[in-house]
């Protein structure tokens, strides 16, 4: 372990974020400097919390099974290097988990029974940044080539595990991306101030390093045919995400001024890092209404007070959680809390248990005002509250509401993989699909979900695909596709 009596002396302690008033006006990480070196003053006696607590349930709550107490431990003593490589030996890209994930091992942590959790997603954000700045981040090119050939289609989280695992176990692999730039939801849908584009540019520079290729703005299913892609490699991994909005079918939803979220954030993307779009989305001067109370609902809200929003509101449908773990939500579960993230620090407002009953329109045919209505649960289903009926103004609507699932016309219809009940593709214990060599991993066959649950299902398809290409695996393999820990 750690320091003995680390978790008795020592307080949980983050690091401190940039002032407010000097953040909303760049696009910059809120960390100074970045997060990892911003928590390094503290992050020894932090790392010294974790306890000797005989069964680690932070292994459980991790999905991709990071040995969370051995990389404590070594920070402690001063072992950057070590600590790197047990870092990475689970976990492909410590860095945009360390800056990206809910943390969901710090709720299993056993010192989170009685006690503040340690810290460790910091701590993990740390041991990357400082690795790659030591130089102790390098490429791992295979020492042979097995003759097979993979095609990863899609470059998000899932997507970068499964070809950097397959590329490292000697197979010849190309990515695929239809968008301009490889990174899937993590350029476009992550804003520069929740994670620098750098960190994800060097590490796809260390994958080109070992020999993954990337094409980037390919439309696979539209120039290149699901045929076409089955007959020129010898397995396909499919990491396509889901991309599918969903929508609010409510009077006034065809006027101007209401979009998606991944309609907005994807051109505030662009510009933030020196891009120029046409006909962009902003929020400069206007009521930004946010319905979607969740992380990408938070996205849309920093984004939209940096472009300088008169207002910024936030609705969300359920009833505000709770400070406290709720009663039926106990240890080491993942409880639904009142979170305040970056962004809800720097502004805005935040409204619970309302429904949107209508859109109301100006002259011009765009959005002025929403229609609310207070909402509760009776018997497990929401009611609309008589009286409680008000409008709110609004001249940009932006949805957050989630995902349903992979798109369906395209490469999906032509490879002619089975769907389940919600739209997903379905896969067997191996991932594959029920097409022969067709694998499934991430949001795609799993449904919307978290990054770490997208890079553990990656690695976990890598080793599968390995297995159907050679007979057998070293890789590893840390979940099957109906695993789920105790916190989901």
């Amino acid at each position: 372990m750690a320091d003995p009596k680390g978790f008795l002396k020592t307080p949980r302690e983050v690091a401190a974020r940039r002032p407010v008033e000097e953040r909303v006006h760049d696009y910059k990480e809120v960390y100074p400097g970045s997060a990892g070196r911003a928590l390094l003053p503290i992050i020894t006696e932090q790392a010294g919390r974790c306890m000797d607590c005989g069964i680690p349930f932070c292994h459980n709550g991790c999905p991709l099974g990071n040995i969370i107490p051995e990389w404590n431990d070594l920070v402690w003593r001063d072992d950057w290097e070590a600590a790197s490589e047990r870092l990475h030996a689970t976990n492909n890209f410590p860095e945009f988990t360390g800056r990206l994930c809910p943390a969901p091992c710090e709720t299993a942590c056993v010192l989170g029974i009685n006690q503040p959790a340690v810290t460790i997603k910091n701590v993990e954000v740390s041991i990357a940044d400082k690795a790659w700045e030591a130089g102790y981040v390098r490429p791992q090119p295979p020492e042979w080539l097995s003759g097979r050939t993979v095609a990863v289609i899609g470059s998000g989280p899932a997507g970068l595990a499964a070809a950097q695992q397959l590329t490292r176990a000697g197979h010849t692999v190309a990515v695929y991306e239809r968008a301009d730039k490889v990174g899937g939801l993590m350029r476009y849908g992550i804003p520069e101030f929740k994670m620098e584009k750098q960190h994800l540019d060097r590490r796809i520079d260390q994958m080109r390093r070992e020999g993954t290729v990337f094409r980037a703005g390919v439309d696979v299913g539209g120039t290149l045919t699901g045929e076409e892609l089955r007959a020129r490699y010898d397995a396909v991994v499919l990491a396509i995400g889901a991309t599918v909005p969903r929508d609010l079918a409510v009077p006034g939803r065809e006027l101007g001024g209401i979009h998606q979220a991944m309609e907005f954030l994807p051109q505030a993307n662009r510009t933030a890092v020196g891009e120029s779009v046409e006909g962009q989305i902003v929020a400069t001067d206007k009521d930004v209404v946010i319905i979607g109370g969740g992380d990408t609902g938070a996205d849309c809200l920093g984004t939209s007070i940096r472009q300088g929003a008169r207002s910024v509101t936030q609705l969300e449908i359920m009833p505000q959680p709770t400070e406290e773990r709720p009663a039926g939500q106990p240890w080491p579960t993942y409880p639904m809390l009142y979170r305040v993230s970056s962004a809800h620090e720097e502004g805005g407002e935040r409204v619970y248990s309302v429904s949107t009953q209508e859109f109301l329109g100006d002259e011009d045919g765009n959005v002025r005002a929403l229609r609310l209505v207070e909402v509760r649960f009776e018997a497990g289903k929401l009611v609309e509250i008589e009286g409680t009926e008000r409008e709110i103004p609004a001249q940009l609507v932006l949805f957050a509401m989630g995902f349903l699932g992979p798109e369906k016309p395209g490469l999906v219809e032509q490879l002619g993989v089975d769907l389940d009940e919600r739209g997903n593709v379905v896969r067997d214990l191996s991932y594959m699909s029920s097409v022969p060599g067709v694998f499934v991993a991430g949001d795609a066959g799993r449904g919307q979900s978290l990054i770490v649950w997208a890079i553990a299902e990656g690695r976990a398809a890598a080793a599968a695909v390995d297995t159907f290409l050679t007979g057998s695996t070293n890789l590893p393999a840390p979940i099957k596709p109906t695993e789920r820990p105790l916190v989901v």
